[in-house]
Protein backbone atom coordinates (compact mmCIF):
# COMPACT_ATOMS: atom_id res chain seq x y z
CA UNK A 1 0.00 0.00 0.00
CA UNK A 2 2.79 2.37 0.95
CA UNK A 3 4.63 1.52 -2.27
CA UNK A 4 1.55 2.28 -4.37
CA UNK A 5 1.05 5.66 -2.65
CA UNK A 6 4.69 6.55 -3.33
CA UNK A 7 4.33 5.63 -7.01
CA UNK A 8 1.09 7.58 -7.18
CA UNK A 9 2.91 10.64 -5.81
CA UNK A 10 5.67 10.18 -8.39
CA UNK A 11 3.20 9.94 -11.27
CA UNK A 12 1.36 13.00 -10.00
CA UNK A 13 4.65 14.89 -9.92
CA UNK A 14 5.44 13.88 -13.50
CA UNK A 15 2.00 15.05 -14.61
CA UNK A 16 2.36 18.38 -12.80
CA UNK A 17 5.86 18.89 -14.17
CA UNK A 18 4.95 18.40 -17.84
CA UNK A 19 3.70 21.99 -18.42
CA UNK A 20 7.15 23.28 -17.45
CA UNK A 21 8.47 21.81 -20.70
CA UNK A 22 7.04 24.88 -22.43
CA UNK A 23 9.69 26.90 -20.56
CA UNK A 24 12.51 24.40 -20.23
CA UNK A 25 12.91 23.35 -23.87
CA UNK A 26 13.09 26.84 -25.46
CA UNK A 27 15.54 28.20 -22.88
CA UNK A 28 17.78 25.13 -22.90
CA UNK A 29 17.85 25.19 -26.70
CA UNK A 30 18.68 28.88 -26.68
CA UNK A 31 21.48 28.29 -24.19
CA UNK A 32 22.94 25.59 -26.43
CA UNK A 33 22.87 27.91 -29.44
CA UNK A 34 24.39 30.87 -27.58
CA UNK A 35 27.04 28.71 -25.87
CA UNK A 36 28.36 27.32 -29.15
CA UNK A 37 28.25 30.81 -30.68
CA UNK A 38 30.44 31.89 -27.74
CA UNK A 39 33.01 29.23 -28.65
CA UNK A 40 32.07 26.23 -26.49
CA UNK A 41 31.99 22.78 -28.05
CA UNK A 42 28.87 20.62 -27.91
CA UNK A 43 30.44 18.51 -25.15
CA UNK A 44 31.43 21.59 -23.13
CA UNK A 45 27.94 23.03 -23.53
CA UNK A 46 26.32 19.83 -22.32
CA UNK A 47 28.76 19.60 -19.41
CA UNK A 48 27.89 23.18 -18.50
CA UNK A 49 24.19 22.28 -18.26
CA UNK A 50 24.79 19.03 -16.39
CA UNK A 51 27.08 20.58 -13.79
CA UNK A 52 25.24 23.87 -13.24
CA UNK A 53 21.63 23.02 -14.23
CA UNK A 54 20.45 26.58 -13.50
CA UNK A 55 19.38 28.67 -16.47
CA UNK A 56 19.92 32.16 -15.05
CA UNK A 57 23.36 31.28 -13.65
CA UNK A 58 24.36 29.61 -16.92
CA UNK A 59 23.42 32.64 -19.00
CA UNK A 60 25.15 34.95 -16.50
CA UNK A 61 28.37 32.94 -16.55
CA UNK A 62 28.29 32.67 -20.33
CA UNK A 63 27.81 36.42 -20.73
CA UNK A 64 30.82 37.12 -18.53
CA UNK A 65 32.96 34.47 -20.22
CA UNK A 66 32.29 36.02 -23.62
CA UNK A 67 33.56 39.33 -22.23
CA UNK A 68 36.79 37.73 -21.00
CA UNK A 69 35.99 38.23 -17.29
CA UNK A 70 38.28 36.39 -14.83
CA UNK A 71 37.09 32.94 -13.79
CA UNK A 72 36.75 34.05 -10.16
CA UNK A 73 34.36 36.84 -11.17
CA UNK A 74 32.36 34.41 -13.28
CA UNK A 75 32.04 31.99 -10.35
CA UNK A 76 31.07 34.72 -7.87
CA UNK A 77 28.46 36.11 -10.25
CA UNK A 78 26.92 32.69 -10.90
CA UNK A 79 26.81 31.97 -7.18
CA UNK A 80 25.18 35.33 -6.50
CA UNK A 81 22.47 34.59 -9.05
CA UNK A 82 21.85 31.22 -7.38
CA UNK A 83 21.60 32.54 -3.82
CA UNK A 84 17.83 32.08 -4.03
CA UNK A 85 18.40 28.32 -4.02
CA UNK A 86 19.64 28.57 -0.43
CA UNK A 87 16.26 30.05 0.52
CA UNK A 88 14.50 27.30 -1.42
CA UNK A 89 16.52 24.70 0.47
CA UNK A 90 15.63 26.19 3.85
CA UNK A 91 11.96 26.24 2.84
CA UNK A 92 12.01 22.55 1.88
CA UNK A 93 13.81 21.38 5.02
CA UNK A 94 10.63 20.92 7.11
CA UNK A 95 9.25 18.65 4.37
CA UNK A 96 12.33 16.72 3.22
CA UNK A 97 14.87 17.22 6.01
CA UNK A 98 14.33 13.71 7.37
CA UNK A 99 15.53 12.07 4.14
CA UNK A 100 18.82 10.12 4.10
CA UNK A 101 21.89 12.10 3.12
CA UNK A 102 22.07 10.70 -0.42
CA UNK A 103 18.46 11.60 -1.14
CA UNK A 104 19.01 15.11 0.20
CA UNK A 105 22.03 15.40 -2.10
CA UNK A 106 19.94 14.32 -5.10
CA UNK A 107 17.24 16.81 -4.08
CA UNK A 108 19.81 19.60 -3.82
CA UNK A 109 21.09 18.83 -7.31
CA UNK A 110 17.62 18.89 -8.89
CA UNK A 111 16.45 21.91 -6.88
CA UNK A 112 15.53 24.54 -9.46
CA UNK A 113 12.77 27.14 -9.62
CA UNK A 114 10.23 24.79 -11.18
CA UNK A 115 10.81 21.77 -8.92
CA UNK A 116 10.70 24.01 -5.86
CA UNK A 117 7.55 25.88 -6.85
CA UNK A 118 5.58 22.77 -7.78
CA UNK A 119 6.68 20.79 -4.74
CA UNK A 120 5.96 23.47 -2.15
CA UNK A 121 2.46 24.04 -3.50
CA UNK A 122 1.79 20.30 -3.39
CA UNK A 123 3.14 19.91 0.15
CA UNK A 124 0.97 22.77 1.38
CA UNK A 125 -2.07 21.33 -0.38
CA UNK A 126 -1.47 17.80 1.00
CA UNK A 127 -0.06 18.17 4.54
CA UNK A 128 -0.63 14.48 5.26
CA UNK A 129 1.98 13.25 2.76
CA UNK A 130 4.75 11.06 4.16
CA UNK A 131 8.40 11.98 3.61
CA UNK A 132 8.71 9.19 1.03
CA UNK A 133 5.68 10.49 -0.86
CA UNK A 134 7.02 14.04 -0.80
CA UNK A 135 10.36 12.96 -2.22
CA UNK A 136 8.65 10.83 -4.86
CA UNK A 137 6.57 13.83 -5.90
CA UNK A 138 9.67 16.05 -6.06
CA UNK A 139 11.48 13.52 -8.25
CA UNK A 140 8.34 13.20 -10.37
CA UNK A 141 8.39 16.92 -11.14
CA UNK A 142 12.13 16.79 -11.86
CA UNK A 143 11.70 13.98 -14.39
CA UNK A 144 10.11 16.05 -17.21
CA UNK A 145 12.25 19.09 -16.37
CA UNK A 146 15.89 18.15 -15.86
CA UNK A 147 16.61 15.40 -18.45
CA UNK A 148 14.85 17.43 -21.20
CA UNK A 149 17.03 20.40 -20.18
CA UNK A 150 20.12 18.35 -21.08
CA UNK A 151 18.61 17.05 -24.32
CA UNK A 152 17.46 20.48 -25.47
CA UNK A 153 20.88 21.91 -24.62
CA UNK A 154 22.51 19.37 -26.93
CA UNK A 155 19.97 20.11 -29.67
CA UNK A 156 20.67 23.82 -29.36
CA UNK A 157 24.42 23.23 -29.34
CA UNK A 158 24.23 21.17 -32.53
CA UNK A 159 22.11 23.87 -34.15
CA UNK A 160 24.47 26.59 -32.96
CA UNK A 161 27.48 24.74 -34.31
CA UNK A 162 25.81 24.67 -37.72
CA UNK A 163 25.09 28.41 -37.72
CA UNK A 164 27.93 30.48 -39.21
CA UNK A 165 29.39 33.22 -36.96
CA UNK A 166 28.39 35.91 -39.45
CA UNK A 167 24.72 35.09 -38.76
CA UNK A 168 24.95 37.52 -35.86
CA UNK A 169 23.21 35.86 -32.92
CA UNK A 170 24.70 38.24 -30.36
CA UNK A 171 21.23 39.61 -29.68
CA UNK A 172 20.03 36.25 -28.33
CA UNK A 173 21.66 36.53 -24.90
CA UNK A 174 20.12 39.86 -23.79
CA UNK A 175 16.75 38.76 -25.16
CA UNK A 176 17.00 35.58 -23.09
CA UNK A 177 17.61 37.63 -19.95
CA UNK A 178 14.65 39.88 -20.70
CA UNK A 179 12.41 36.87 -21.24
CA UNK A 180 13.49 35.39 -17.90
CA UNK A 181 13.13 38.62 -15.94
CA UNK A 182 9.78 39.80 -17.32
CA UNK A 183 7.53 37.08 -15.82
CA UNK A 184 9.33 37.41 -12.46
CA UNK A 185 8.21 40.99 -11.86
CA UNK A 186 5.08 39.92 -10.02
CA UNK A 187 5.03 42.27 -7.01
CA UNK A 188 6.17 45.83 -6.15
CA UNK A 189 9.11 44.31 -4.29
CA UNK A 190 10.26 42.46 -7.42
CA UNK A 191 9.92 45.58 -9.53
CA UNK A 192 11.80 47.71 -7.00
CA UNK A 193 14.61 45.15 -6.91
CA UNK A 194 14.79 45.13 -10.71
CA UNK A 195 14.83 48.93 -10.92
CA UNK A 196 17.51 49.39 -8.26
CA UNK A 197 19.75 46.68 -9.70
CA UNK A 198 19.42 48.15 -13.21
CA UNK A 199 20.26 51.69 -12.05
CA UNK A 200 23.24 50.52 -10.00
CA UNK A 201 24.56 48.27 -12.78
CA UNK A 202 24.46 51.19 -15.22
CA UNK A 203 25.97 53.61 -12.68
CA UNK A 204 28.86 51.24 -11.98
CA UNK A 205 29.36 50.09 -15.56
CA UNK A 206 32.85 51.60 -15.45
CA UNK A 207 34.02 49.07 -12.85
CA UNK A 208 36.32 46.50 -14.49
CA UNK A 209 35.44 42.84 -15.03
CA UNK A 210 31.72 43.64 -15.06
CA UNK A 211 31.72 43.93 -11.28
CA UNK A 212 29.05 46.58 -11.72
CA UNK A 213 26.64 43.73 -12.36
CA UNK A 214 27.43 42.21 -8.97
CA UNK A 215 27.03 45.61 -7.30
CA UNK A 216 23.71 46.01 -9.03
CA UNK A 217 22.60 42.52 -8.06
CA UNK A 218 23.48 42.97 -4.40
CA UNK A 219 21.81 46.38 -4.32
CA UNK A 220 18.70 44.94 -5.94
CA UNK A 221 18.50 42.10 -3.42
CA UNK A 222 18.82 44.53 -0.51
CA UNK A 223 16.17 46.84 -1.98
CA UNK A 224 13.84 43.93 -2.67
CA UNK A 225 14.27 42.53 0.85
CA UNK A 226 13.57 45.96 2.35
CA UNK A 227 10.47 46.30 0.18
CA UNK A 228 9.31 42.88 1.38
CA UNK A 229 9.89 43.96 4.99
CA UNK A 230 7.73 47.02 4.43
CA UNK A 231 4.90 44.88 3.08
CA UNK A 232 5.34 45.61 -0.64
CA UNK A 233 5.79 42.01 -1.68
CA UNK A 234 4.49 38.58 -0.98
CA UNK A 235 6.26 35.29 -0.16
CA UNK A 236 7.27 33.39 -3.27
CA UNK A 237 5.00 30.65 -4.56
CA UNK A 238 2.38 30.92 -1.82
CA UNK A 239 -1.33 31.12 -2.35
CA UNK A 240 -2.84 34.54 -1.96
CA UNK A 241 -6.23 33.26 -0.88
CA UNK A 242 -7.69 30.24 0.80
Amino acid sequence: MASSSVMSSYRRGVRDGLPFLLIVIPFATLFGVVATEAGLSVFETLSFSVVVIAGAAQFTALSLLTEQAPVLIVLISALAVNLRLAMYSASLTPYLGALPMWKRAVTAYFLVDQTYAGSVLEYEKRPGMSVAERWAYFMGIATPICPPWYAATVAGAWAGAAIPPEAGLDFALPIAFLAMIGPALRTPAHRIAALVSTVLALAFAFVPYNLGLIIGGLGGMIAGAEAERRGLGFPLFTERSK
